[in-house]
Protein backbone atom coordinates (compact mmCIF):
# COMPACT_ATOMS: atom_id res chain seq x y z
CA UNK A 1 0.00 0.00 0.00
CA UNK A 2 0.83 3.55 -0.44
CA UNK A 3 -0.23 5.96 2.08
CA UNK A 4 -0.22 9.91 1.62
CA UNK A 5 -1.63 13.06 2.71
CA UNK A 6 -3.50 15.45 0.97
CA UNK A 7 -4.82 19.15 2.56
CA UNK A 8 -6.46 20.65 -0.76
CA UNK A 9 -9.94 21.23 -1.07
CA UNK A 10 -10.60 18.40 1.52
CA UNK A 11 -8.16 17.80 4.02
CA UNK A 12 -7.44 13.70 4.19
CA UNK A 13 -5.16 11.39 4.81
CA UNK A 14 -5.45 8.42 1.87
CA UNK A 15 -4.13 4.84 1.09
CA UNK A 16 -4.33 3.12 -2.39
CA UNK A 17 -2.49 -0.29 -3.81
CA UNK A 18 1.28 1.01 -5.47
CA UNK A 19 -0.55 1.22 -8.46
CA UNK A 20 -2.56 4.56 -7.64
CA UNK A 21 -6.09 1.55 -7.64
CA UNK A 22 -8.19 1.37 -4.72
CA UNK A 23 -7.39 4.69 -3.40
CA UNK A 24 -9.54 5.09 -0.23
CA UNK A 25 -10.02 7.68 2.23
CA UNK A 26 -9.16 6.71 5.78
CA UNK A 27 -8.78 10.35 7.85
CA UNK A 28 -11.85 12.50 6.08
CA UNK A 29 -13.11 14.57 9.16
CA UNK A 30 -11.46 16.77 11.94
CA UNK A 31 -8.33 17.13 9.93
CA UNK A 32 -7.13 20.33 8.49
CA UNK A 33 -3.50 20.57 7.63
CA UNK A 34 -2.11 17.14 7.50
CA UNK A 35 1.53 18.09 6.38
CA UNK A 36 3.81 14.84 7.40
CA UNK A 37 2.76 10.64 8.06
CA UNK A 38 4.38 7.88 9.33
CA UNK A 39 3.82 4.14 9.31
CA UNK A 40 4.06 1.76 11.95
CA UNK A 41 4.40 -1.58 9.72
CA UNK A 42 4.53 -4.53 12.80
CA UNK A 43 1.33 -2.96 14.14
CA UNK A 44 -0.46 -0.91 10.80
CA UNK A 45 -0.81 2.15 12.13
CA UNK A 46 -0.89 5.50 10.53
CA UNK A 47 0.89 8.77 12.62
CA UNK A 48 0.00 12.05 10.97
CA UNK A 49 1.18 15.77 11.93
CA UNK A 50 -1.83 18.72 11.62
CA UNK A 51 0.23 21.65 11.87
CA UNK A 52 -3.37 23.65 11.27
CA UNK A 53 -4.89 21.91 14.41
CA UNK A 54 -1.67 21.46 16.24
CA UNK A 55 -2.14 17.63 16.82
CA UNK A 56 -0.48 14.48 16.12
CA UNK A 57 -2.79 11.76 15.45
CA UNK A 58 -2.76 8.08 14.76
CA UNK A 59 -5.07 5.59 13.48
CA UNK A 60 -5.36 1.64 12.00
CA UNK A 61 -4.90 1.27 8.72
CA UNK A 62 -8.61 0.86 8.38
CA UNK A 63 -8.88 4.23 9.41
CA UNK A 64 -10.38 3.06 13.28
CA UNK A 65 -9.47 3.23 16.18
CA UNK A 66 -8.03 7.45 15.89
CA UNK A 67 -6.38 8.64 18.96
CA UNK A 68 -4.63 11.68 19.59
CA UNK A 69 -1.18 11.55 20.79
CA UNK A 70 -0.05 15.14 21.65
CA UNK A 71 -1.48 18.97 20.88
CA UNK A 72 -0.81 22.05 21.22
CA UNK A 73 1.31 24.90 19.81
CA UNK A 74 4.43 23.37 19.69
CA UNK A 75 3.12 21.33 16.33
CA UNK A 76 3.05 24.26 14.62
CA UNK A 77 6.36 24.33 14.96
CA UNK A 78 7.44 20.36 13.37
CA UNK A 79 7.87 18.85 10.36
CA UNK A 80 8.61 14.96 8.96
CA UNK A 81 7.49 12.36 10.78
CA UNK A 82 9.28 8.67 12.02
CA UNK A 83 7.97 6.33 14.10
CA UNK A 84 10.71 3.56 15.33
CA UNK A 85 10.19 1.69 18.69
CA UNK A 86 8.31 3.47 21.46
CA UNK A 87 9.08 6.67 19.96
CA UNK A 88 7.80 9.11 17.35
CA UNK A 89 10.54 11.55 16.15
CA UNK A 90 9.95 14.98 14.12
CA UNK A 91 11.95 18.05 13.13
CA UNK A 92 11.26 21.32 14.94
CA UNK A 93 11.30 24.00 12.00
CA UNK A 94 12.30 26.68 15.00
CA UNK A 95 15.44 25.80 15.92
CA UNK A 96 16.03 22.96 14.33
CA UNK A 97 16.76 20.20 16.52
CA UNK A 98 15.80 16.66 16.29
CA UNK A 99 12.82 16.15 18.70
CA UNK A 100 11.30 12.29 20.35
CA UNK A 101 8.34 11.72 21.95
CA UNK A 102 6.58 9.53 23.02
CA UNK A 103 4.34 7.52 20.37
CA UNK A 104 1.72 6.67 22.91
CA UNK A 105 0.80 9.57 24.86
CA UNK A 106 3.39 12.43 23.79
CA UNK A 107 5.33 12.63 26.66
CA UNK A 108 9.01 12.19 27.43
CA UNK A 109 9.91 14.85 24.89
CA UNK A 110 13.41 15.42 24.37
CA UNK A 111 15.44 17.34 21.82
CA UNK A 112 18.48 15.22 20.72
CA UNK A 113 20.54 17.27 17.84
CA UNK A 114 20.79 19.75 15.75
CA UNK A 115 20.66 19.84 11.94
CA UNK A 116 20.78 22.51 9.27
CA UNK A 117 18.07 23.15 6.68
CA UNK A 118 16.62 19.85 7.91
CA UNK A 119 13.22 19.19 6.76
CA UNK A 120 12.15 15.65 6.83
CA UNK A 121 13.15 12.99 8.99
CA UNK A 122 13.50 8.80 8.24
CA UNK A 123 15.02 5.72 10.61
CA UNK A 124 17.07 3.57 9.18
CA UNK A 125 17.26 0.72 11.16
CA UNK A 126 17.15 -3.58 10.14
CA UNK A 127 14.59 -3.94 12.14
CA UNK A 128 12.54 -0.81 10.24
CA UNK A 129 12.36 -3.10 7.28
CA UNK A 130 9.85 -5.73 6.50
CA UNK A 131 10.60 -9.43 5.65
CA UNK A 132 10.95 -9.51 1.57
CA UNK A 133 8.66 -12.68 0.61
CA UNK A 134 7.89 -13.21 -3.30
CA UNK A 135 6.35 -11.13 -5.22
CA UNK A 136 4.40 -10.38 -8.20
CA UNK A 137 7.26 -8.20 -9.60
CA UNK A 138 10.56 -10.20 -9.06
CA UNK A 139 12.78 -10.53 -11.97
CA UNK A 140 11.83 -13.20 -14.93
CA UNK A 141 14.39 -15.15 -16.38
CA UNK A 142 14.63 -12.61 -18.77
CA UNK A 143 15.80 -9.65 -16.89
CA UNK A 144 12.66 -8.32 -16.88
CA UNK A 145 10.30 -7.32 -13.14
CA UNK A 146 7.07 -9.12 -12.97
CA UNK A 147 7.82 -10.35 -16.73
CA UNK A 148 6.97 -5.77 -17.54
CA UNK A 149 9.11 -4.18 -20.06
CA UNK A 150 9.21 -0.86 -18.19
CA UNK A 151 8.22 -0.35 -14.79
CA UNK A 152 6.19 -3.16 -12.74
CA UNK A 153 3.75 -2.24 -9.57
CA UNK A 154 2.08 -4.71 -6.92
CA UNK A 155 -1.45 -4.15 -7.39
CA UNK A 156 -3.91 -5.52 -5.18
CA UNK A 157 -1.54 -7.79 -3.17
CA UNK A 158 1.83 -9.06 -3.24
CA UNK A 159 0.61 -11.57 -5.97
CA UNK A 160 -0.92 -9.13 -8.10
CA UNK A 161 0.92 -6.31 -10.58
CA UNK A 162 0.60 -3.93 -12.60
CA UNK A 163 2.92 -2.85 -15.88
CA UNK A 164 3.08 0.31 -16.64
CA UNK A 165 5.50 2.33 -19.26
CA UNK A 166 8.07 4.77 -18.84
CA UNK A 167 6.83 8.36 -20.47
CA UNK A 168 6.77 8.22 -23.96
CA UNK A 169 5.67 4.68 -24.50
CA UNK A 170 2.25 2.95 -24.27
CA UNK A 171 1.47 -0.03 -23.40
CA UNK A 172 0.63 -3.21 -25.76
CA UNK A 173 -1.98 -5.11 -26.00
CA UNK A 174 -0.13 -7.62 -23.86
CA UNK A 175 -0.19 -5.67 -20.61
CA UNK A 176 3.61 -6.12 -20.47
CA UNK A 177 5.22 -4.62 -23.45
CA UNK A 178 5.87 -0.86 -24.07
CA UNK A 179 5.60 0.16 -27.63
Amino acid sequence: KLFFTDYGNAAKVERCDMDGMNRTWIVDSKIEQPTALALDLINKYVYWLDIYLESVEVVDYQGRRRQTITKGRQIRHLCGLAVFENYLYTINSDNLSILRMNRYNGTDVEALARLDNAKEIRVYQKRTQAAVRSHACEVDPYGMPGGCSHICLLSSSYKARTCRCRTGFILGSDGRSCK
